[in-house]
């Protein structure tokens, strides 16, 4: 039988709190909508800045993110498994991929990837003292080098798979196996 720490208990306690704010949101309730900015922002933007580095587009970019949040806030379905701020991640991280794309700006490679992650703390960073985030820490030190490195670069560095999968000279079918693999193995790892 497994204890639950206050830490994992505030965690819980939080998760449910979006959850809440999310279907809040999607009955359009502009009351929620600021909650969500409230609780979020913060850590959605260091992804954006991430993303982008550039603050203005990041700024801009987080605006966005908010707009679609309340036009499809009713597609969050918690039942699927996908925390809150998972989702809210994905929205962001689509939507600062979207402006680069526009901006027609040039990806950096998977090589280059790795070094700015050297040089700037990963957008879990920005998280640090959770507990979820010093786990997920240990649990891609515990993946082998490649699927670490892609998962970074996919999921804090805003790489495509695409550009993953040209930088790593293997077909794009077989780089998102590589990631879908190394994320089940994070869930499992997490879980336990």
């Amino acid at each position: 039988m497994s204890v639950i720490t206050p830490v994992q208990d505030e965690a819980r306690i939080a998760r449910a709190e979006l959850i809440a704010c999310l279907h809040r949101v999607a009955a359009h309730d502009r009351d929620a909508l600021a909650e969500l900015y409230r609780r979020t922002a913060a850590k959605l933007f260091a992804l954006c800045l991430r993303i982008l580095g550039d603050r203005a587009e990041a700024e801009d970019v987080l605006q966005e993110v908010y707009v679609t949040v309340w036009n499809k806030a009713a597609s969050f379905d918690a039942a699927r498994g996908v925390s809150p701020i998972t989702w809210l991640a994905a929205v962001t991280r689509n939507r600062a991929l979207d402006r680069l794309r526009r901006r027609g700006r040039h990806f950096a490679g998977l090589d280059e990837a790795a070094e700015v992650a050297d040089l700037a703390p990963l957008a879990d960073a920005a998280m640090e003292g959770s507990e979820t985030t010093r786990r997920l820490a240990a649990c891609l030190e515990g993946l082998d080098a490649r699927a670490a490195t892609a998962i970074r670069a996919a999921f804090f560095g805003g790489q495509t798979y695409e550009r993953l999968a040209a930088e790593a000279a293997m077909p794009l079918g077989s780089m998102k196996s590589l990631i879908r693999r190394a994320l089940i193995r994070l869930k499992a790892c997490l879980e336990t």
